[in-house]
């Protein structure tokens, strides 16, 4: 799959090849055309036909009347905006311009939007980063946790901003029985401040509500629980300390964890750990969260010892735990019982490892940050090619000819594609006609 490109779809040979020959195909389409429309504007319409009755509408009309019926329908296409041109005895007339002036707006749109999400594509980045309350987050390469950046992207046009996450708040139903802990709202209440110099403003951050700071939209991904924890080596040494991301796994935030103590001395060790926002016990023994609050929090962790890999300079996921080369001490088959806290609580660890104290809560969010300067281009041409396709598909075009014989008057119409109303259209123009004095 890889060697196909189907892990960079959007940068592949085969999608710009793609991509490109769409490009060009649209110019080739429209350029032309849009000189045929240009000389058909200029031009006259064309005359009318020997013989009417080849056309798809056609009337006949008698009348004794003594008068210039071709002047008379003259006038009369003149105000309903036809085109007309008058040679004798017969009249042409045509309108409905406007559709291919719309069919080609439409196309050129789609030039629009090509060009559109090309440039703002190779120019646009989205970041990600998990925010722990009062932790501030600032917009450069090492502020984020992942960021995927455009073809033409420059570290340079990153805005230089900040924002502190000073408090995570969700609202659950504990009204509705039914809907019982399900949340209601979230807001991510932030400081933000742009430059070194630029002045801190609050705001509030809500689903489909972003923060707009200059180049940039902060969108709210995601939320969850970080215990704040401080665990002590052997020697008595702080090995870690500090608030951890659990990533919830339902929808009451029974949440997983991993923290990694790579200079814990006599030896380094990790932790697979569960937070229980409200723990309560099943009839297996094992925990579990019944309400997304935290009423009842509670921390289990399972140790394990051994080499953690980090020394390898491979990349590790920092929410996950390779275990291939650890033995476990605590939790599961390793015959002694996992650790549980309850806050502010200390326990010791096993094998004389130390020990760890749950000592607060903390709530933190996910952010996605992402700028696209082609965004309002596009949404632009969009408009700009439904404007068009509504002119092609809604404007006729029609040609009309009238002809004053010696018994009467004919007429016949002619449309671009199918129009039932032609014959309506030759019907109420002959009774206009007829009202001639």
């Amino acid at each position: 799959l890889d060697a196909i490109q189907l892990f960079d779809v959007y940068t592949s040979v085969w999608f710009s090849a793609i991509y490109i020959l769409l490009f060009i195909s649209l110019i080739g389409c429209v350029v032309p055309r849009t000189g045929v429309h240009w000389n058909n504007l200029r031009s006259t319409p064309p005359a009318a036909p020997k013989l009417f009755s080849r056309m798809p509408a056609h009337v006949t009309v008698k009348s004794v009347k003594k008068i210039d019926f071709a002047e008379r329908a003259e006038m009369l296409l003149r105000k309903q905006g036809y085109r007309v041109v008058r040679n004798g005895k017969a009249v042409a007339a045509e309108r409905g311009y406007l559709r291919e002036t719309g069919n080609l707006v439409f196309h050129y749109a789609l030039i629009g939007v090509l060009i559109a999400v090309g440039v703002g594509g190779g120019l646009s980045y989205s970041g990600q980063r998990v925010l722990v309350e009062g932790d501030t987050f600032v917009n450069n390469l090492t502020g984020y946790d992942s960021i995927s950046p455009g073809t033409f992207f420059d570290e340079s046009r990153l805005t230089p901003f900040s924002v502190t996450l000073n408090k995570f708040t969700v609202n659950f139903d504990i009204q509705n029985k039914t809907n019982l802990g399900t949340p209601l709202d979230f807001r991510a209440d932030v400081t933000s401040k742009v430059g070194i110099d630029g002045k801190p403003s609050n705001s509030t951050i809500r689903v489909n509500e972003p923060l707009e700071l200059p180049n940039a939209k902060l969108y709210l991904t995601g939320n969850g629980y970080a215990p704040v924890i401080t665990i002590r080596d052997a020697k008595g040494n702080v090995a870690f300390s500090g608030p951890t991301a659990y990533l919830p796994q339902d929808k009451n935030y029974t949440s997983l964890g991993v923290i990694k103590v790579p200079d814990a001395q006599p030896q380094q060790f990790g932790i697979i750990s569960f937070f229980y926002p409200t723990a309560e016990e099943l009839s297996t023994g094992a925990l579990t969260s019944i309400y997304p609050d935290p009423i009842n929090p509670k921390l289990t962790m399972n140790v394990y010892v051994g080499d953690l890999g980090l020394d390898g300079g491979v990349p590790r996921n920092v929410y996950s735990l390779d275990i291939a080369k650890m033995k476990q001490v605590a939790g599961g088959k390793s015959g002694v019982k996992g650790l549980e806290l309850d806050i502010h609580q200390t326990a010791k660890l096993p094998n004389g490892l130390g020990t760890v104290t749950f000592d607060s809560l903390k709530r933190f969010v996910s952010l996605d940050v992402s700028y696209n300067p082609g965004a309002g281009w596009i949404l632009f041409f969009a408009l700009l090619a439904l404007a068009g396709l509504v002119l092609s598909l809604l404007v006729p075009r029609r040609r009309v000819w009238v002809r004053q014989t010696s018994g009467g008057y004919e007429l016949a119409a002619l449309a671009r594609g199918d129009d039932p109303g032609l014959t309506v259209i030759l019907d109420e123009l002959a009774d206009e006609i007829k009202k001639a004095k």
